[in-house]
């Protein structure tokens, strides 16, 4: 057994349980932070100014994010997963100091910097350190049980953002974070031990500058495309060029890389391979359509903001209660090669009835079908991790799962890009057909609540409508994505799951 697995065997199960609470809530702050503050944009701009970069504020913290989730991966395997942990808990709880205490806009999105490439750290760390601490059956019931955490934020960050802000001030949207993190901390130094890696790293520069700019190229692409510059102007199709040539030269040196961040023999097994798929189709069809539900009760429905966001809770439920129960199936039967296939299915029936809703659509009936569409997703979020943890060697185990969490972001970026320019589109056509010229709002005004209460009427009802109509196919161009990721899913087959160490391969070479 070598030195990590067996000081993982000497911890009392306590330890391990108080460690995976730390794990918990370092999980809980990265996510939160991606979410929380939408309702607390507004106070912020009336405070710093900067109306003009306010999407940066958001922005900067992804991007940073989707850069460090790859690269700490890696680098806890090379130098170990505590002081990875630990130094992305202490440039955290910095970042969201800084971020309470920013004197202006330009000095917060910098400071948002500081917290996203800390909270990759902690996203990599939380998943790689799950697979250190439980055997690979047990470990798929505490793995479900993080995807209650993604569930949590991304439908309490708006609410806790709001109240936070209603009541105390933006400022403490950033200062919450750190009694959390203090708590995290003190888990992980007081009851983690785990040596490091005996042998000597070696870094692959070329390979995490190559990466860190493609990742970077991609999400401003997806970011932009559509929103700030058109899909044919010259910006956008810079940053596509820029991007496909970037991931390719870095696939060149991952080739010829000594220790690559992300080695490419983990793409030579086929249930690496298809993990990473069905995560990055799960990411684009669930979380890239997610969206889009709020925005549909909203100027369908006419619900007012916090409604519509709590209308969508049972696809939150869904997608909880399918992983916790995908995680105790696994802990009892040891077998999981289905339930990619199954997840696949169910979400495109889910997407199915989805894009049948009108404004006649019972709220009770939309939720079964987002219950549908979330169960659907829950049944491979953390499914395809413990799969890619499982086909990857012990001293890989880091750059498998943050390989995989890193497809499902990249995944949920080209969703949220090509499903935003699919509903814009069809909602300038629609919106023109049901409408006489020049009483057309644009597709980013027509959807504020603010400016669909002045319209009147007949032109209220025109706008919904329209997007009614976009919204149906928006979730229609979806199917064949989740098609290819059954497709996908249907070639994985059942490889027992490894006992951690030697036992299963996992020996540090």
């Amino acid at each position: 057994m070598n030195g990590r697995s067996a000081a993982v065997a000497e911890m009392s199960r306590r330890h391990r349980l108080i460690v995976f609470g730390g794990l918990m809530l370092a999980g809980l702050m990265s996510s939160l932070d991606a979410t929380v503050l939408s309702t607390a944009l507004p106070a912020i701009v009336g405070d710093l100014g900067g109306l003009d970069r306010i999407a940066w504020v958001s922005t900067a913290y992804v991007l940073a994010t989707g850069v460090t989730v790859p690269l700490s991966g890696r680098l806890g395997d090379q130098f170990g997963r505590r002081p990875v942990l630990l130094t992305g808990l202490a440039g955290f709880l910095a970042g969201s100091a800084a971020c309470g205490a920013a004197p202006s806009m330009g000095w917060l999105i910098a400071f948002r910097v500081v917290q996203g490439a800390a909270a990759g750290c902690l996203t990599s760390s939380m998943f790689a350190l799950t697979g250190d601490l439980f055997e690979p059956r047990e470990r798929a019931r505490y793995q479900g049980y993080s995807a209650l955490i993604f569930a949590v934020s991304s439908v309490a960050g708006p609410l806790v953002g709001g109240f936070l802000t209603d009541h105390a001030s933006w400022r403490w949207v950033f200062y919450v974070n750190l009694p959390l993190g203090l708590a995290a901390a003190a888990a992980v130094a007081l009851f983690l031990r785990l040596p490091r890696p005996r042998r000597r790293p070696r870094i692959d520069y070329p390979g995490i500058a190559l990466l860190g700019a493609a990742v970077t190229c991609f999400t401003l692409l997806t970011s932009w495309a559509g929103t700030r510059y058109a899909w044919d102007s010259p910006e956008v199709a810079a940053l596509a060029a820029a991007s496909a040539a970037l991931f390719a030269l870095w696939v060149l040196a991952e080739r010829r890389a000594a220790e690559p961040v992300i080695p490419p023999r983990l793409f030579l097994d086929r249930s690496f391979a298809v993990a990473c798929a069905v995560a990055a189709v799960g990411g684009a069809t669930g979380f890239g359509l997610a969206v889009y539900l709020p925005m549909f009760f909203q100027v369908v429905g006419r619900a007012e903001a916090t409604r519509s966001g709590l209308l969508v809770l049972p696809m939150m439920a869904g997608l909880v209660v399918a992983a916790m129960g995908a995680g105790r199936r696994i802990a009892r039967t040891g077998r999981y090669h289905r339930l990619p296939a199954a997840s696949m299915a169910l979400s495109a029936a889910g997407v199915a009835l989805l894009a049948t809703m009108d404004a006649g659509t019972a709220p009770a009936v939309a939720g079964c079908y987002m219950a549908l569409l979330g169960f659907g997703a829950g049944l491979s979020q953390q499914v395809v991790v413990l799969i890619a943890q499982n086909a990857a060697p012990y001293r890989d185990l880091g750059a498998a799962s943050s390989g995989v969490f890193a497809s499902r972001m990249l995944g949920t970026a080209a969703g949220m890009a090509v499903f935003g320019a699919v509903v814009s589109s069809r909602f300038a056509e629609e919106v023109g057909r049901r409408l006489p010229e020049g009483r057309v709002p644009p597709f980013d005004d027509a959807v504020r609540p603010e400016v669909l209460a002045a319209l009147p009427g007949p032109v209220r009802d025109g706008v919904a409508e329209a997007f009614a109509a976009a919204f149906s196919d928006v979730f229609l161009t979806a199917l064949p994505v989740l098609a290819a990721g059954l497709a996908a899913a249907l070639f994985l087959r059942h490889v027992p799951l490894k006992p951690r160490g030697p036992r299963g391969g996992g020996a540090e070479d």
